[in-house]
């Protein structure tokens, strides 16, 4: 296949300067472009419920305040569980053609919640099974973080990576910030049907049905696939031998986990727990946390991905304490101002943890490689390169079960004690345990020797 069939690439080297800077770079650049797209509506589709639920309510629909959060965190569970097949999607059908699958399956939660919502009769067992769909948009970041890690060089993975995944994270943002407006005040009605109890909760789902389709139209006619890129599930499901695969999967969910999870419960913490409030303000913590994501592999990319996620995880300690004593205090704005700190954190925990990844999966290929000639060393690089493309998928999807743990934990902690303060306890003893994780494998001096790469080698 040539480099100019206009959906397949076979002759694709990135970490060569001469073909990156004449070409490679431009075609990248495009790829990363619509990833990006697609998934920020993908985002935009799993989190729709975080705002739908704090109105179902005035619309007429009884459910509980734990059944509430229930319908916010499912589609988190569903995402996860998605994120696994979608990992191992792009190596085995190429991840132009992904992209125009996943985009296209878009359709099915958003049509059915502008269909259920209208009928405040539905029963909280077919609404819960409505909102699960929500959790196909987020399969996508998983298969969207995969194929564009084969894309770009090693030394560039981390800005890549970072903002391919800020872009999908704004995608929370702008459904927190636009669904309050086209469902709650009544500027645009896409819909004519009768409002709900004064709100036109349809909109919520309609709203995103041509950027969809402009999405699946920008991947087919602009988007790639690589044959380098082509691999057995056999191969790419080796991951799960190697213990670093499941460590960082504990980590990311301290990182990517949380800002999932905080995302989608954030609303409706707002609702309950500040009822005054508007929840329209509820979209600055996941902007703030998406903006910071590619600062977080940036800084990895210059200082080391550990050392990051080492004094990130402290900060977000910090930060929790302080959401803490403000929730009790019935505080808003210093909840409010220690809740954004903390949804930064998340954001550049997730992009330093995001640049360990393909960093530690090519120290310890090249590691076995050692001494063995340059064509081993050329066979280790791609190894990793197969391997780092599925672990970035893998362990986004463990990570991504923070968007059903920390909801979930909220609506139990409200119903069991009267407040979210239990949950934030078991939150911040989870980042400790991050912490010391962290350093245990990546950073203390002996790592190397414990089996863990070298961080003075690999900047992890």
């Amino acid at each position: 296949m040539s480099m100019e069939s206009p959906t397949w690439i076979s002759d694709w080297k990135p970490e060569n300067e001469t073909f990156w800077n004449s070409k490679g770079k431009f075609i990248a650049r495009r790829n990363l472009i619509w990833s990006i797209v697609a998934e920020h509506i993908g985002f935009s589709v799993w989190l729709i419920w975080s705002i739908v639920a704090t109105k179902l309510p005035q619309a007429g629909f009884h459910y509980s305040t734990d059944e509430l959060f229930q319908l916010v965190a499912v589609p988190g569970l569903i995402g996860a569980l998605m994120r696994f097949p979608y990992t191992f999607a792009v190596t085995m059908f190429g991840g132009r053609n992904w992209t125009i699958l996943s985009a296209s399956v878009l359709f099915i939660p958003t049509l059915a919640l502008a269909y259920f919502v209208g009928k405040p009769d539905t029963p909280f067992w077919l609404m819960l099974l409505v909102a699960s769909t929500a959790g196909l948009g987020g399969g996508n970041f998983a298969s969207s973080m995969a194929n564009i890690s084969f894309f770009y060089p090693d030394r560039m993975k981390g800005w890549a990576l970072g903002l391919n995944a800020a872009g999908g994270n704004i995608g929370v943002s702008s459904v927190q910030l636009l669904t309050p407006i086209l469902m709650g005040i009544g500027l645009i009605n896409l819909y004519q049907a009768e409002p709900v109890g004064g709100v036109y909760l349809q909109n919520a789902g309609l709203m995103w049905v041509l950027p969809l389709v402009v999405a699946v139209f920008g991947a087919v006619f602009f988007m790639n696939n690589l044959t380098s890129a082509k691999s057995s599930f056999r191969d790419q499901i080796a991951i799960v031998k190697q213990r670093h695969t499941w460590i960082m999967s504990f980590i990311y969910i301290g990182t990517f986990g949380s800002f999932i999870g905080y995302s989608a419960a954030f609303p409706l913490l707002i609702k309950t727990q500040f009822p005054a409030v508007t929840i329209a303000i509820a979209f600055l913590g996941p902007l703030v946390g998406s903006l910071s994501r590619p600062l977080g592999g940036l800084l990895a990319d210059r200082v080391g991905g550990a050392i990051v996620t080492f004094w990130n995880f402290i900060a977000m300690a910090a930060a929790t304490v302080g959401v803490l004593y403000f929730v009790g205090a019935k505080d808003f704005a210093g909840f409010l101002v220690m809740f954004l700190i903390l949804f930064v954190t998340t954001g550049i925990g997730n992009g330093s943890t995001y640049r360990m990844i393909p960093s530690i999966f090519r120290e310890e290929n090249l590691r076995k490689a050692r001494g063995a000639g340059e064509a081993a060393r050329a066979a280790a690089l791609k190894t990793a390169s197969i391997e780092s493309g599925a672990a970035l998928g893998f362990i986004g999807a463990i990570g991504a079960c923070g968007g059903y743990l920390i909801p979930s934990g909220f609506g139990k902690s409200i119903a069991i004690t009267g407040g979210p303060q239990l949950a934030l306890v078991i939150y911040l003893a989870f980042y400790a345990t991050c912490l010391a994780l962290t350093w245990w494998f990546y950073l203390r001096r002996s790592a190397e020797t414990s089996g863990a790469p070298s961080l003075a080698e690999a900047r992890i």
